[in-house]
């Protein structure tokens, strides 16, 4: 059963990014000391007597204006009020009661949705009455003084909002697959996720660094329940100021770190570029599972050799990723968006698999009888003993061998690939770790640890 929604809205810089961190206890949502700074509608959970719900941060309401994204940012707050079952106003009480501030009292009014209206920028309890008096003419709920920076008044604002829950049945949902989409600015990421969410999730504009917070949406797919996360486009470090932007591509980077699984969104029509590189490295770095997904299909001039040919060349390019699978999508027309899941389940499958150590053992034992391991010049060979898997997500093998020196990188790459062809792990990275045998352990002790291992891998 989905989390019960919490919006939070008011005019620019009333400090709304901030309590939606006090409130969360996170710093997740980007805050700076300028208007603008918040687009779209952002989610996080919060948790307070027990009871768990989800807070949707809001850019800055401003209805005079028309100017660059401030009618999107009022199409994305009434759509956080469509499915918000409270409104928390938040004003500033070191600015006062403004025309903005009774606007948009006003066009709550609208809504049937009870309001809790929050005084901000009240760090002092004793003056804070005095500063929250002026806000009793908008005749919405009783003004709370609070203090988002020190946290003031938050605990009697969560009793509030808790109170204003609806009752309802928790069922303990299943643990969100988390996605992330990454990529370079203007490659179609929020246009991705709103085709897959079938709404305007995210703002689309032509300008680049639309997207500065790392946005989460919450949809099921395949029979799963998935955690999709829209990332800010992440440009080369050289051209990102210190600013929003620099604080959306941490959120990006942290968004691939606490992922299950990565969309590498590439744009069809500029084909690999040195950034793409460098994403698809952070990602296989990060040992998250991958699907390679190439928009704006739709605007490519092809045959039917079009799709085969482009795959090659991405993939010569994509090293870092080879193993991850592609797609071919059109977020613009929907083409084989649905896909992309099918694709994701697999590579998360693949992501958590875990193989049993005689399995492992029987496909190294075939690939030594075609190819044995090098000779050194002084006539020393390699010997690769056994093989046991020891972790998922990504999967990982220890690999027990006479000395790890002995094995060069053409070696290594060739076991791993023969892993790869014999066991999959297709849209998974691997890591394989060449562990020595010290000079006093004997064949019995090795024998004696690969029962050891097969027995933990077959329990």
């Amino acid at each position: 059963m989905p989390l019960p929604v919490v919006a939070v809205v008011g005019r620019p810089n009333v400090g709304k990014s901030t309590l939606v961190n006090r409130l969360a206890g996170s710093r997740q949502a980007i805050v700076a000391d300028q208007p603008g700074v918040t687009r779209d509608r952002t989610y996080q959970e919060a948790e307070w007597g027990r009871r768990r719900f989800r807070l949707v941060d809001t850019g800055g309401l401003v209805f005079d204006d028309d100017s660059t994204f401030l009618p999107e940012i009022r199409e994305q707050i009434g759509l956080a009020l469509a499915e918000a079952c409270a409104v928390v106003l938040v004003v500033d009480g070191q600015q006062g009661l403004t025309t903005a501030d009774q606007t948009i009292a006003s066009w709550l009014r609208r809504y049937s949705l009870p309001v809790l209206l929050v005084v901000n920028k009240c760090e002092s309890p004793r003056m804070g009455t005095a500063l929250a008096a002026d806000f009793w003419s908008l005749n919405l709920s009783e003004p709370r003084p609070v203090s988002s920076i020190h946290g003031v008044g938050t605990g009697d604002l969560l009793d509030r909002v808790r109170e204003l829950l609806p009752e309802q049945e928790q069922d303990p949902d299943e643990e969100p697959i988390q996605l992330a989409i990454i990529g370079r600015p203007n490659v179609g990421k929020s246009s991705l996720l709103n085709a897959v969410c079938g709404e305007t999730r995210s703002i689309v504009s032509p300008v680049s660094g639309t997207t500065r917070d790392a946005i989460d949406t919450q949809i099921r797919r395949q029979g799963k329940s998935w955690r999709l996360v829209d990332t800010a486009g992440i440009r080369r470090r050289g051209r990102v100021d210190y600013g929003p932007e620099f604080f959306g591509v941490n959120r990006s980077f942290k968004a691939i770190a606490r992922s299950d699984l990565c969309l590498l969104v590439i744009d069809a029509l500029d084909g690999i570029t040195e950034q793409d590189q460098r994403l698809a490295g952070r990602i296989a770095e990060e040992g998250r599972a991958c699907v390679v997904v190439v928009n704006k299909w739709d605007a490519v001039a092809k045959d039917t050799h079009t799709m085969a040919d482009m795959k090659k060349q991405l993939y010569d390019k994509l090293y870092f990723v080879d193993w991850a699978p592609m797609t071919f999508v059109s977020a613009r027309t929907g083409q084989r968006v649905e896909r992309i899941f099918s694709l994701a389940t697999a590579a998360v499958q693949q992501h958590r698999r875990r193989v049993g150590t005689s399995v492992v053992n029987e496909l190294l034992q075939e690939a030594l009888a075609w190819r044995n391991p090098p000779t050194s010049r002084g006539g020393r060979q390699g010997r690769l003993y056994y093989g046991t898997q020891v972790a998922i997500q990504p999967p990982c093998f220890s690999l027990f061998v006479n000395d790890p020196k002995r094995f060069t990188d053409n070696y290594r790459r060739y076991i791993e690939r023969q892993i790869r062809e014999g066991l999959g792990f297709e849209g998974s990275p691997l890591r394989l770790f060449w562990r020595g045998r010290s000079q006093r352990q004997s064949r019995r002790g090795l024998a004696a640890a690969m029962e050891s291992a097969q027995r933990d891998s077959d329990e």
